[in-house]
This record gives structure tokens, sequence and C-alpha cells, in this order.
């Protein structure tokens, strides 16, 4: 969001210092838990052990921050919440250890005896637990620099719709970009989004090079992409020449259409929309094997709250215990989905299909804390084992919301492209009942683009602590 300056650079810095001792302290405490700690057994203690140990830690210490720099970890200002980023940190020590492992085992010494596996296994969540202790410890001290230090940048928002108004919003709520919103910018004679804040509308873009020639702004942020090619290509001009630093929102085709698959059909080149990342077998594989593993422990965990939460429905209101519904899956092909009850039998009988809401009278008294804890999905871990879902994607439809969504809302079908899921990206940010669909359909096209195994363990750990708009 703005031009680095030296207190990222220093968080960079710390980061890579704290980081190193403590996969250095991670690695010498597994050696001692190994060797000298009691807790296990030992044939014979290799000689020299701190020494020679102490060496491969080292080696381990520097593969670590080769794989830690590569993955982007040093990356400052780091913004968001911090059990956002623990996914991705376990991710990267796991792929640290197999390196340094194999590493060291490759360049051990015959004269001496072979390192410990059992101590390489330690290592794993000793290292584990000491830097994500240290990882939030200066998380914490990061923001609390951040919220002591100065403002560094002022930025100016071209366009005054919604997308400026969430861009604002961000803005003020993360003190790890310093940075100051100037105002904003209209692009038309639309009336501003009342959501834009406190800052003021400075003009149209007639208004634009004196605003930026007046000096006092650091970057330019295009929000409205309605604007013409060749007004965009203006405004990133006028930015060059006083030196103002230029972003740009992209719109929702942007996002689905900005990597292109170039094919070659004889000498013609063609170009088209690059597949997303779950068109690949292995990437499918990958999520299958997650998604069964993930099933087969939720639905270990979920069977005795299943048999307790029964107990209630049944005393509650007349009916069976389970829900079945018809959704829509993957590829628009519909299965049933199961949920427990939390409505009557008839709920429905004398409206139809319609949107549960914060207020639904329709709801049993167990089956409204059933929702309020997302209690009511654990049947859904039966779906995921069948494969007709997945543990993490779009939330599946009802087909008579399908049939209406297609017509009146853009790129919809689109959602369809993967497995649905029990929670998705759209949920953990509160996007569920009855909220914006054209909402849902940005943050559900986003996971589809970005998915990896990563973002997946992000949403499922969010998942645990979501319950916005959960009726």
């Amino acid at each position: 969001m703005k031009r680095k300056d030296s207190a990222d650079v220093l968080a960079a810095v710390q980061a890579v210092a704290a980081d190193a001792l403590a996969v250095f302290g991670g690695f010498m405490l597994a050696t001692w838990i190994r060797f000298d700690s009691g807790w296990l057994a030992v044939e014979s203690r290799p000689p020299e052990l701190y020494f020679r140990y102490g060496l491969g830690s080292l080696l381990a210490t520097a593969v670590f921050l080769f794989v830690f720099k590569n993955l982007e970890l040093y990356r400052r200002p780091q913004t968001g919440r911090f059990e956002a980023k623990i996914p991705r940190l376990i991710r990267a020590m796991a792929w640290s250890l197999l390196l340094a492992s194999a590493l060291a085992f490759a360049i051990r010494d015959p004269s001496y005896p072979q390192y410990s596996r059992l101590m390489f296994g330690l290592a794993f969540f000793t290292t584990a637990i000491l830097v994500l202790l240290e990882r939030y410890l200066l998380f914490r001290y990061e923001l609390h620099e951040a919220r002591h230090s100065p403002v560094r940048s002022a930025a100016l928002l071209v366009g005054t719709d919604e997308m400026a108004a969430r861009l604002a919003k961000a803005i003020r709520k993360e003190p790890r970009l310093r940075t100051r919103l100037v105002g904003f910018v209209a692009t038309n004679a639309e009336a501003p989004n009342p959501g834009l804040g406190s800052e003021p509308v400075l003009g149209g873009l007639a208004e634009l090079d004196g605003l930026i020639g007046a000096g006092g702004i650091d970057q330019l942020v295009l929000c409205d992409t309605r604007l013409s090619q060749d007004r965009i290509v203006d405004i990133i001009l006028l930015c060059e020449q006083h030196m103002v630093t230029f972003h740009m929102v992209p719109d929702l085709f942007r996002i689905m259409t900005g990597s292109v698959d170039v094919q070659t059909v004889g000498d013609v080149p063609l170009l088209g929309v690059s597949r997303w990342p779950l068109d690949y077998f292995w990437n499918r594989a990958l999520k299958r094997v997650e998604d069964v593993a993930g099933a087969l422990a939720g639905l270990l965990v979920a069977a005795p709250l299943i048999v307790v939460a029964a107990c209630f429905i049944k005393r509650s209101s007349l009916g069976p215990v389970f829900y079945r519904q018809e959704r829509c899956g993957e590829a628009g092909r519909t299965f049933t989905l199961y949920k427990l009850r939390t409505m009557p039998v008839d709920a429905e009988a004398g409206t139809g299909p319609v949107w549960a809401t914060a207020a639904d009278g329709r709801r049993t008294r167990v089956g409204a804390f059933l929702r309020e804890h997302n209690l009511d999905e654990l049947p859904q871990f039966w779906n995921v084992l069948k494969g007709d879902m997945s543990l993490v994607g779009p939330r599946p439809e009802r087909p008579h919301f399908v049939e209406q969504f297609k017509e009146d809302i853009q790129h919809y079908m689109w959602r369809h492209v993967s497995k649905p899921g029990i929670t998705g990206w759209a949920q953990v940010n509160g996007l569920r009942g009855n909220t914006s669909i054209s909402e849902r359909i940005r943050l559900d096209l986003y996971y589809l683009e970005m998915w990896s195994l990563a973002f997946d363990f992000k949403i499922l750990i969010k998942t645990l602590f979501a319950r916005d708009n959960a009726y």
C-alpha cells in the first residue's frame, strides 16, 4: 500500500533474527529432549553431541531462513490477523524441516554416527512451538510500534463507490500501513457511497491534476475501474510526473482473467483464461486427501455431539433428526445435503423456499442453538466423505435460488467449477444467510482463483470463530 520505508526494513531484519534464534533454539531443545532429558531411552550418546548437533542446527537454521524468505514471510508490513498466518507458517516449517533433514543426511560425516531421526521428528514440534510463539510476540510488537509511529504516506482514492468505501475502511483499521487518507475524487455524478467516512470528496476528475500538482499526496489508488483505458493511462502518467505511486483495484473481470493461458494451433497463438487451480489433477488429488482425512476426523469428533443433539431434537418437536435437502454441487449437479433438523417438518409448506433470517420464527428452540453454534452442519462430514462436498468451498445453494441467481448475478455459475464446501471464504467473512449475493460471489471466486492447501487451513481455523449471521 506504500513505499517500503526504514521501519519496514527494520521489522524484516528483526523477523529474520528472531526466526533464526527460534529455529536454532528449537533444534537444540529437541537434541536435549532426545539425549539428555531422561524422557526417552538412549542406547548410545554421540560424541561431541552439542558441538556436532549445534553445527547441524546452524545449517538447518539457514535452510529455514531460505525457505521463509522464498515464501515471502519477511514481507513488511504484515497486515491482517495473526491466526490467519498460522497455516502458512506451519507449511513453511514442514518444507524447511524436510529439506534440512535431506541435506543433513546427505552431507553427514561417515566417521560419526548418523543424526537421530527421532530428534528431527521432535524438532518439528519444538521449532513450531518456538517459531509460532516468537512470531506472535513479534506480530504484537510490530502492531504496537505502528500504532505509536507517525504517518509516513498520504493516499488519495479515485472513486466514491462501495469499493472506495471498503478500501478506506481497511486503511483506517490497519495502522501498520502508516497511511493517512487525504480524501476522494469523484468519477461520476452519482451520490457518494454513505460508507466513505469523514474524509472529504475533493472534487471530480477535472480537479485531479491540481490536487496532485499541489503536492502532499504520496500515492493514488484508482478504485473505480469503469474509466476508459485512455483516462486510466492519463492518470498513470500524471502520477509518474509528480512521483506519486499508482495503485489500481482490479474489477471482478480482471481478477478472473488475471492469468492468461497461451496456446498455439499451428502457427496461430490463441489467448484464453487460464485454468482454475483445482482444474489440475494433483491439486484435486491433494484436496481430496485433505477432505477424506478431515471428514473422518470430523465424524469421529462429531458423533457424540450428533447423538446428544438428536436426543434434544426428538424431545423438542415431532419429526426426523436429520433434514435432507437438495442442493447444487459441482458442475451444477444436484445432491442430497444432510443437516440436523432445526425447524418443524412443514416449515416451508405455505411459503416455499425462503431465506432464513436473524429473527426467523420457524426455528425450534433447540434449532436456534444448533444454528448459532454451527452444530447443525455436522452431518455434512458424511457428504464430504461421499464426495458430494469438500471441507472448504463455496456453500451449496438450493436449485430454486440457483435458477434465480444465474439470471440476475453475473458470474454466479462460476462458483460451481468445484465441489461446494461445509465452510468457505465468504462464510468466514460473515456472508451467509440473508446477505449480499454479489459479495458472496466475489469472495467465492477469489477463493477459487487463489486456492491452496494453506488457504484451506486458514479458512478452517477461522471457521472455529466465525458466527456472524449464523441463523
